[in-house]
């Protein structure tokens, strides 16, 4: 998403979730960029970061500035091409928790709607049935309550601000989306968007791995 010039980064410390030889995984604040944004002001995030503590480590893939979860970096060219591939043939199986406003129903189904960049607002994107790239993501509610409802996504795409437009496309905006909620579900400390689960094949051994971060919210 656009960032403004007031963008103060959270100063937690890096959250490692494992470390072998071809793979490095963290846990990723929200409010931290996955990558630099254009400007000096905009130099300090997670890759910078990363690159502090293990100057090896290659970027396979983003998580937006507001969501928070498990991210995986390649700690050698092999595994991040490996690795980057996995994504690019959907290969990976990614899991998020959010809590959204109102009440969500039915308690389970899939939202199958294209999805193509605002032009006039971005970084904003929306759907387009003529021009939008596919775009599907299943969902799955875990609890109701206090006006909002807590659910587990399955992007099975991975297009930009997918499952943001798509619960908003549903009318049920994601709690504190600085772009896509309004009023009182725009008002809160953070998104509450958290990437919880990341399987992969490990890079050598092709064996299935999977990652978790509990949600802290």
């Amino acid at each position: 998403m656009a960032v403004s010039s007031d963008y103060t980064p959270p100063q937690d410390l890096l959250e490692i979730l494992h470390h072998d030889a071809q793979i490095l995984v963290v846990n990723k604040p929200a409010g931290l960029l996955s990558v630099p944004g254009r400007g000096e002001h905009l130099a300090d995030c997670l890759l910078s970061r990363v690159q502090a503590a293990f100057p090896e480590a290659l970027l396979v893939h983003r998580l937006d500035r507001d969501t928070s979860g498990v991210m995986v970096f390649g700690v050698t060219p092999h595994a991040q091409r490996n690795l980057s591939m996995q994504f690019e043939k959907r290969t990976t199986r990614k899991a998020y928790v959010a809590r959204l406003a109102g009440r969500l129903e039915p308690r389970a189904g899939e939202v199958d709607l294209p999805l193509i960049v605002d032009w006039p607002n971005r970084p904003r994107q929306m759907v387009c049935q003529d021009s939008g790239k596919p775009a599907l993501t299943e969902y799955r509610v875990v609890k109701y309550g206090g006006g909002e409802t807590r659910v587990r996504l399955t992007p099975k795409t991975g297009r930009t601000h997918q499952l943001r437009v798509h619960m908003m496309a549903l009318g049920h905006a994601i709690l504190g989306d600085p772009l896509y909620a309004t009023g009182a579900a725009r008002d809160f400390p953070r998104m509450m968007l958290h990437s919880e689960e990341l399987r992969v094949k490990h890079p050598d051994s092709g064996e299935s791995m999977k990652f978790r971060a509990k949600a802290p919210f």
